[in-house]
């Protein structure tokens, strides 16, 4: 055993000690914790969830932690440790499967309450109690955590509440403790927005009282134990902030804040969450009680069921991935937007990557992106930085091609140069090596043309941009070798993303289905509607961007490109593209990454209420929505039908995590399913009759179902 949590245990001598011969509990009794007491008199609570890699509060967990409290009750140790035995980190929250599809509000108040009681049981003991914790705690980990005396971080551990990407907020207590611990203003912002707290952070905001290496974890349990570790706790202008008329304040503002980011007609959860906070916040025990029945409600809507199958379609592509690459060594030709992103992306993620382009000029620009955005992940820890860099290797000349195990080729989208740079490319790769291409949208059939291994080239497809979306689409074609594929999606999980199997066909997945959304827009816009009304019918129905500031950012030229292909393979009933669409990418008026296309971009962001407006003034039609959206689920259904995937459910997963597709709508075909398919053809039919043809429902919408 070479886990630092069981060579501790092994060192401080633990023995369950004397157990009752009539008492019915023991360590031998348990499943997901062991128990015992060393040397010194404090007593250990081991979690290690067993059939699962991730420990979480499931229910089963929760009912052993309870036993695990009758015995601390009953043999008054001189403290409580919590530790987890997963290598990989302390707790990550709740069993979220345990919550889908419930329908029984009174079910879930009683079950949260339980559960409650738990952690109260655990924050009334009059021992010092002390959560140890690695890696991660998370969600209703943290919770458990927060009702012990005394928190130890093991450097590097990330801590949040992610409650509000599935609809809800913390339910463990957690909202109470977190606002009477800590500044509840930062407390808040925590909850509100989901995102992780690092290590620094955390011991800055009093959320741990101390962070240390694995190496000095028993020298700070025993200051816990001993009195010595100062507890963190709030001071007088943190407590004045919990006041009520503070709170009515703060309150106004958060609610503007959510607005922006996740409008209150989509995601309920931010604003219960607030509002269980301004009524409540300076009573501890009021909002603990308040939240139970806040939760039950969050749990049982629309938008936290649908956002529960999210996390799910998630696992699903994660499960996909498999569990070895069997790739350590990463050769991305081209130094471009994109090229240059994936090799930074690889060499963040522990891979040695060389990055070669035709000139030197493109290679040194990546290498700053790189490093500007390493500064940004990286929480000031300087030597990831400094180690991410070092595995990055400018290689003008493509020395590493020899090397690499794979190689990843993102040049321009244009066959006849893809081909020539393969004809280099892959007389000099190593045996067994894979050839992959991240073309977003040539056939691969197109591709494999005069390449003596065929079998061995996949197309690895990034978004952009490549460091937030994770989505990589990873696309076969009929020769392909099984294990390159299988080994393309494991370097996919390798590096932290979610791979999307796919057939090639123009367009794959994601472009196939988001280009009758962009080119739908194009057509409004050219028919005189306002890009920033275009934009909101599309935001109002849930997406995160509107289609013509997607463009924009996507690169008007390759939108243009995809959309000419897509039409010309597929024969596609699409209009043309606008002419000065056309006359802006020979412009060069690409979008975001030329500062102009059919926005200004100022500071990486789109200025409105000046895009170009073509055609006479237009008033938005009732069905503005439904002329944007409606495409792509009939473009979904078809995807489906043809097999470039034959999971819905993928297809669903590709939509959300490539493009953004509303998450709280579960995904286009799983939408169309709610919505109902009978009224999803007839609006089809409907729209096809008022703009023609392109909206004929396609034949896949019978096996729907």
């Amino acid at each position: 055993m070479n886990d630092p949590v069981w060579t501790y245990l092994a060192d401080r001598d633990l023995t369950l000690g004397p157990v009752p011969h009539d008492h019915p509990e023991s360590t031998e009794g348990f499943t997901h914790w062991s128990f015992a007491r060393d040397a010194d008199g404090v007593a250990w609570a081991v979690i290690d969830q067993q059939g699962t890699g991730t420990n979480t509060l499931s229910q089963a967990v929760l009912e052993e932690f309870s036993r695990i409290l009758d015995l601390v009750e009953q043999r008054a140790p001189k403290a409580l440790v919590i530790r987890s035995a997963k290598r990989d980190g302390f707790l990550a929250g709740a069993d979220i499967a345990e919550f889908r599809g419930v329908t029984d509000e009174s079910a879930i108040r009683a079950r949260i309450a339980a559960a409650h009681e738990v952690v109260d049981r655990l924050a009334a003991l009059t021992i010092p109690t002390i959560a140890v914790m690695h890696g991660y705690a998370m969600g209703g980990g943290l919770e458990l955590a927060l009702a012990c005396t005394q928190r130890i971080a093991v450097e590097g551990t990330r801590f949040g509440f992610p409650e509000v990407q599935i609809g809800l907020h913390p339910g463990l207590g957690g909202t109470a403790r977190f606002t009477h611990l800590c500044d509840p203003i930062e407390a808040m912002s925590a909850m509100l927005t989901g995102k992780s707290i690092h290590d620094r952070q955390a011991r800055r905001m009093g959320l741990v009282d101390a962070v240390v290496p694995e190496r000095h974890v028993a020298a700070a349990i025993a200051a816990a134990v001993g009195g010595d570790l100062e507890q963190a706790r709030q001071g007088l202008v943190e407590r004045l902030k919990d006041s009520a008329p503070a709170r009515r304040i703060a309150a106004r503002q958060m609610r503007a804040q959510a607005e922006g980011r996740a409008p209150s007609a989509h995601y309920p959860a931010p604003y219960a969450l607030i509002d269980l906070w301004e009524e409540h916040g300076g009573d501890l025990n009021a909002m603990k009680q308040a939240e139970i029945g806040s939760f039950a409600k969050l749990m049982l809507t629309d938008t936290a069921q649908n956002l529960i199958r999210v996390f799910f379609l998630r696992q699903k592509l994660k499960e996909l991935a498999g569990k070895t690459s069997g790739i350590a060594q990463v050769h991305v030709i081209g130094a471009g937007a994109m090229g240059g992103d994936i090799a930074a992306w690889c060499a963040w993620k522990g891979l040695r990557t060389s990055l070669s382009d035709v000139k030197p000029e493109p290679i040194g620009k990546a290498i700053g992106r790189a490093a500007a955005l390493y500064e940004k992940i990286a929480h000031g820890d300087r030597l990831k930085i400094r180690d991410a860099l070092d595995r990055l290797i400018p290689d003008p000349e493509g020395h590493g091609v020899t090397s690499a195990d794979l190689v990843i080729e993102a040049a321009p989208e244009k066959a006849d140069l893809k081909r020539k740079l393969y004809a280099d490319a892959a007389p000099r790769m190593k045996d067994g090596a894979i050839l992959a291409t991240n073309t977003s949208s040539i056939p691969l059939a197109e591709l494999r043309e005069g390449l003596q291994r065929p079998e061995r080239l996949v197309g690895i497809h990034f978004f952009n941009p490549v460091s937030r979306l994770d989505l990589v689409e990873v696309v076969t074609h009929d020769g392909t070798d099984a294990d390159v594929a299988a080994q393309a999606r494991a370097f996919v999980g390798r590096i932290g993303k979610l791979p999307a199997p796919a057939k090639s066909a123009p367009g794959f997945i994601v472009n196939r289905v988001l280009t009758p959304y962009l080119v739908e827009a194009l057509t409004l816009m050219d028919e005189g509607l306002a890009p920033e009304v275009i934009d909101k019918a599309a935001t109002d129905f849930g997406m995160p961007v509107g289609p013509l500031e997607l463009a924009d950012q996507v690169g008007l030229d390759i939108g243009l490109a995809v959309a000419e292909m897509l039409k010309r393979e597929l024969d596609w009933p699409m209009p043309d593209a606008p002419p000065w669409l056309k006359e802006k990418v020979e412009a060069g008026d690409l979008g975001k990454k030329t500062g102009k296309g059919i926005y200004v971009w100022r500071d990486g962001k789109a200025v409105k209420g000046h895009g170009a407006r073509h055609g006479s003034a237009a008033a938005p039609e009732a069905d503005l929505a439904d002329r944007l959206i409606l495409p792509m689920l009939n473009t979904a259904v078809a995807v489906l039908r043809e097999g470039v995937n034959d999971d819905a459910d993928v297809i669903d997963a590709a939509m959300i995590f490539g493009t953004g597709f509303a998450p709280f709508r579960g995904g286009p075909l799983h939408y169309a399913k709610e919505r109902g398919v009978s009224d999803v053809v007839a609006a089809l039919t409907e729209l096809a009759a008022k703009h023609g043809p392109r909206f004929e429902p396609n034949a896949g919408w019978d096996a729907l179902t």
